[in-house]
């Protein structure tokens, strides 16, 4: 009778009475299951959180890979767009009067303001605000006029080569005794100007001279030649 008969025929009720060599042989897959179990909880399981570490990281690798091919395949359009910021910024820059052209920017914003008919009533520049690379200078302005004429000194202002904004706008009726269609016109327009090399890095302080308020002007029409300052425009009556 050869060994697998004899296995088939095993009363796995009495083990007692097997023969010895199916002892020695169960006893053996036990001992081989118990080596193996053992193996994998000393060795293997422990090298499971580092092959899921480097699972994790190869992941993380394909991914910033997959950016970096991105960026590389668009590197001649990021190149051209940043080139096209840079001359948006210069041009902008362009626009920003340096600290000589201030005084002669004031005088073009007080003549737009006659030129489109109205009553300048203040014109007052304030101190400058600096910031990081440039210099704001507010100016309080007050107008007499229609609402067309309005119109026309804030189109004017928008077309100025120089940036020059509108802050604070504040219509009211001009008066009892105005005409009907007087109104007046309170208003912070605000030009920039760029801060030289010396300037930039003095951090925010205030400008060492403030231009006193104009009181009174009647309407004109723009001269042909600029005056050297506002409080050139005469005064009718």
């Amino acid at each position: 009778m050869n060994f697998l008969q004899q296995l088939r025929q095993l009363d796995f009720n009495d083990i007692g009475r097997w023969p010895g060599i199916f002892h020695a042989f169960f006893v053996g897959i036990f001992f081989l299951v118990v080596a193996i179990g053992g193996f994998y909880m000393m060795v293997w399981k422990n090298q499971m959180p580092l092959l899921e570490k480097a699972e994790r990281e190869e992941r993380e690798l394909r991914q910033s890979f997959e950016q970096k091919q991105k960026k590389a395949a668009n590197f001649t359009a990021y190149k051209t767009q940043l080139a096209e910021m840079e001359r948006s910024f210069g041009t902008m820059l362009r626009q920003l009067p340096g600290k000589t052209e201030i005084p002669n920017l004031l005088v073009d914003i007080s003549q737009t303001g006659l030129a489109a008919g109205l009553q300048e009533e203040l014109f007052q520049p304030m101190d400058e605000i600096r910031k990081d690379f440039y210099a704001e200078k507010p100016i309080k302005i007050r107008l007499r006029g229609s609402y067309h004429e309005f119109g026309r000194f804030v189109s004017d202002i928008a077309a100025l080569p120089r940036i020059v904004t509108l802050h604070d706008i504040d219509i009211a009726p001009a008066g009892k005794d105005a005409p009907a269609d007087q109104l007046i016109l309170n208003v912070t327009a605000k030009t920039y100007r760029y801060l030289d090399e010396s300037e930039s890095g003095s951090g925010e302080s205030k400008a060492a001279t403030k231009a006193g308020p104009r009181v009174g002007t009647k309407p004109a029409a723009a001269p042909k030649g600029k005056p050297q300052n506002p409080g050139q425009a005469k005064k009718a009556g």
